[in-house]
């Protein structure tokens, strides 16, 4: 089966406040030597996978680089990993290779070697078509720059596009929230991603308004309730407008859902590669399904080559993943399948309790031997997901 590439390029031009990710601003004298291990890394891979426990391809059908802010590398450097991976790994000819970039990042010369490296889909961190909502999180671009990089990105022949939205920022309104939506689809963009702000302490915004402050204008965040029905609301309005829901968080236009995310919630083996990127390999060995392993999360920590975190994962484990990955999928998951994979031992708690509980709580509905969830599911999906874990270590 062929992988999936992540690269993780951790480098902005600024922190958003509302930033989880192991990403931050640097200085640009880190990215060569950061490139530089990546690559080493990328060649590394067939003996990384061997002591990792883990079988692998040298196919691969897509490539994803995310961060982070892949376009602020000297387009060199962009270069060289393109390069590494192309030398290691056989990329097919119809691979979707998608690069994130924030909005205004995009110059003719990054245009120019992102074409070079086959890139075909572009993934914009537009997360609000609000100029103040944009600002008040630390996001550089306009309205109008967005506009602009969509235009020369579709001039240069990559129509392929993304939109990334973010549901409660500070300050959005519901009618601020109907402009965001309504610009997105009248781009034309095939894809549009949709997620709801994290309020945690991994973020600044998320720590400050959780202390109840007002720094970040964390004092602007929209409730829970409404940022629940503005989530309900861009389902309803991106339906309309021709852009289907696939996933909890992610819509599209007929044949362009993202490959490469697809491999993620279907259980797909993929390849990570630098700081936080989170590999899965098919495991060898009837007790192993599969290995999951990941570098530090860090920069510092992963420039010093610290060990990989590694986690096996057995078929009883697996089975659950099944779950919890596959029903973020509007389509679900299919019982008859997993059945043939895994067994009905292992299937039986599933069918017998846990899937008729969630059925008459009214967030689960079985379609012959398709399960999947309801709307009110995907607002509680949470909840769902940990119904199965907590079963399945109830099993001894």
């Amino acid at each position: 089966m062929p992988l999936g590439i992540y690269i993780s390029v951790p480098f902005c031009r600024t922190k958003c406040s509302y930033c989880n990710f192991a990403s931050d601003v640097f200085s640009r004298a880190v990215f060569g030597r950061y490139v530089d291990r990546v690559c080493a890394d990328i060649e590394n891979a067939e003996k990384m996978a061997a002591q990792m426990g883990g079988q692998t391809e040298r196919e691969v059908n897509s490539i994803y680089l995310g961060g982070g802010t892949p376009t602020v590398l000297d387009t060199t450097q962009l270069e060289e990993m393109f390069t590494a991976l192309r030398r290691q790994f056989h990329v097919e000819r119809d691979a979707e290779v998608t690069v994130e970039c924030a909005p205004g990042t995009l110059t003719p010369a990054v245009l120019e070697s992102l074409l070079r490296c086959g890139v075909n889909r572009v993934s914009l961190g537009v997360q609000s078509f609000v100029d103040q909502e944009s600002a008040a999180v630390g996001r550089l671009h306009k309205r109008e720059t967005v506009l602009e990089d969509i235009a020369r990105l579709r001039s240069a022949g990559i129509s392929n596009v993304n939109i990334d939205l973010i549901a409660g920022l500070p300050h959005q309104t519901a009618e601020s929230w109907d402009v965001s939506l309504a610009e997105s689809i009248a781009t034309g963009a095939p894809h549009i991603s949709v997620y709801m702000l994290e309020v945690d302490e991994d973020s600044r915004l998320g720590r400050e308004v959780m202390a109840g402050g007002t720094r970040y204008h964390a004092h602007f965040v929209p409730d829970e309730e409404a940022t629940t029905d503005f989530y309900v609301t861009a389902c309803e309005k991106l339906a309309a407008g021709g852009i289907a829901q696939y996933e909890i968080s992610n819509f599209a236009r007929e044949g362009f859902e993202s490959r490469h995310n697809l491999k993620y919630w279907t259980r797909q083996p993929y390849f990570g590669f630098g700081v936080d990127a989170h590999s899965m390999l098919r495991g060898r060995g009837a007790d192993l399904d599969a290995v999951r392993f990941a570098p530090a999360d860090s920069l510092e920590q992963y420039m010093g080559g610290a060990d990989l975190k590694r986690t096996s994962v057995s078929p009883r484990e697996a089975l659950e993943e099944e779950f919890f990955l596959g029903l973020r999928l509007t389509r679900g998951v299919n019982l008859r399948e997993l059945s043939k994979r895994y067994g009905d031992d292992l299937l039986l708690s599933a069918r017998t309790t846990i899937i008729p509980d969630l059925i008459g709580d009214g967030l689960m509905n079985q379609t012959e031997d398709a399960v999947s969830l309801t709307e009110r599911g995907r607002l509680l999906s949470n909840e769902v997901f940990e119904r199965f874990i907590a079963a399945e270590e109830t099993v001894p």
